[in-house]
């Protein structure tokens, strides 16, 4: 892969089950198919399967940020989960260069029980962070959160703003060379929202640090991304420019709310 690429994504799709027990009988049957060397045929539906991605291809620069636009249920947040190998592509190719942050879902990575302050360590962990790192970094992280006297409080006793700001927090001070960034930020407010996309300007200028970036907000998408991929029902629309971009998924809304 060029070393000015930081995400190659090759013809990817994944699909899953719409009902939790027939996903079920089929992994056990993967798993059977596995262990006596038949495999399994990732690359067929199977009865109640569908595509949640299908066939989408893009890549990621270093130094750019990538945005991906699309309804719910559209594809985003798997792709994401793709990229952070949550999930594993049942078609295609996904190569990636460099360490990987992420905010993906809130809380994602962190245990309830736990308090804020050991879920830093254990987060940042995940992150591929030493220890040493995390106490070099620990104030910073504590002061970017802002979450006040909640520190050495159980998680279980957060709001979802303060799940991610904790989350958002150690994922950027992570240094990633590829940080991954869902909707949840919307979660937070509107001062926090901006000290996030202020620390993703000061990582891009530190770090050549690329940046994928889901969100539904168009101004945002305008304002920092550089290209973007519009998704619908797990296929790709578009790909390219962000204000192409923006203005082929604002006019595809226009059209269905006429219809």
């Amino acid at each position: 892969m060029d070393d000015n690429i930081a995400i190659r994504v090759d013809h990817v799709s994944k699909k899953f089950c719409r009902y939790l027990q027939r996903s079920m009988r089929y992994g056990i049957q993967d798993i059977a198919s596995n262990l006596i060397g038949m495999g399994t045929k990732s690359d067929k539906l199977r009865k109640n399967e569908f595509w949640a991605v299908d066939d989408v291809s893009f890549e990621v620069h270093r130094g750019e940020t990538l945005g991906i636009i699309g309804s719910n249920g559209s594809g985003k947040s798997t792709i994401l989960k793709m990229l952070n190998g949550i999930f594993m592509p049942d078609k295609g190719k996904i190569e990636i260069k460099g360490s990987v942050g992420a905010l993906i879902e809130m809380g994602a990575a962190f245990h309830p029980m736990l308090t804020g302050r050991e879920n830093i360590y254990v987060n940042g962990a995940i992150l591929r962070m030493s220890k040493q790192e995390i106490d070099e970094k620990f104030d910073d992280i504590v002061g970017f959160a802002d979450i006040g006297n909640f520190l050495d409080t159980p998680l279980k006793n957060y709001s979802s703003g303060m799940y991610v700001r904790l989350g958002f927090a150690v994922a950027a001070h992570c240094e990633p060379d590829i940080l991954l960034v869902d909707e949840v930020l919307a979660v937070g407010d509107r001062d926090f929202q901006i000290k996030c996309f202020r620390r993703m300007h000061e990582l891009k200028k530190k770090g050549d640090v690329s940046i994928v970036l889901i969100s539904h907000n168009e101004y945002t998408m305008r304002e920092y991304t550089q290209r973007c991929v519009v998704l619908d029902n797990g296929e790709m629309l578009f790909y390219g420019g962000s204000e192409s971009a923006i203005s082929f998924y604002l006019n595809k809304l226009a059209r269905e709310k006429n219809n």
